[in-house]
């Protein structure tokens, strides 16, 4: 599965320039048995089957003795606090990462208590397995990393980067099927393009995302002006 998303774009570039170093382990490469059995049955009964605790544990111990000091083991799962862009450019700060991808009906709890730095869940819905959110938090993690984006700029002028949906983007034709591009795009004023930037994205927040407006009702949304 990770094959083709960690392969393009952004994520190839920074891994053929050394900003990424990305690998993949199987989990059953830690097991001992004939089957490389990495789940079991739940205790108490149940359907589905539950990850186990031994290749997990020994998955992990044996990839920190590898990895640099401060180095964080991060599990995907839908009961983990939410990962949005200030949890991403916390990671961002992070000299390594380890993502446990879970399967089946998920992990056994002592993965979760005993092994792990942080539980992260990428929103409030249940996915066929981990590997879907640790692509979406690498993504995203990685386009924080110096020189991954070629400016270092275009990271800190995007949505959620400042707690607000980013401004609406317009280009050439400045008249598309009689739909103008507003008039202060096209004035050459920068303080006023700058002023309408942020009270479109004042509005667009306080309009769409309700939930990450209420921490900033210091602020109110101008009246005027294209939505």
């Amino acid at each position: 599965m990770f094959s083709g998303p960690l392969d393009e774009s952004i994520l190839k570039r920074a891994r053929l320039a050394g900003i990424l170093d990305l690998r993949i382990h199987d989990l059953r490469d830690w097991t001992h048995d004939r089957h490389r059995t990495v789940d079991d049955s739940p205790y108490g009964g149940g359907p589905g089957m539950v990850l186990k605790p031994e290749p997990l544990f020994e998955c992990v111990e044996s990839l920190r003795a590898e990895l640099p000091d401060g180095a964080k083991v991060i599990l995907t799962s839908p009961s983990g606090r939410r990962f949005d862009q200030a949890v991403a450019r916390e990671l961002s700060g992070c000299p390594s990462l380890v993502f446990l991808c879970g399967s089946y009906e998920g992990y056994d709890e002592r993965v979760r208590e005993h092994l792990v730095d942080d539980d992260l869940s990428i929103g409030d819905f249940v996915l066929t397995n981990g590997n879907l959110p640790a692509m979406v938090i690498i993504d995203a993690v990685v386009r924080l990393l110096p020189g991954a984006l070629g400016d270092d700029a275009s990271s800190s002028d995007e949505s959620f980067s400042h707690g607000l949906l980013e401004y609406p983007h317009y280009t050439r034709p400045a008249v598309f099927r009689d739909w103008p591009v507003p008039e202060v795009l096209t004035s050459g004023n920068h303080a006023a393009v700058e002023r309408w930037r942020k009270a479109q994205s004042v509005r667009r927040t306080a309009e769409r995302r309700p939930d990450l407006w209420e921490g900033r009702r210091w602020e109110r949304p101008v009246q005027s002006g294209k939505k």
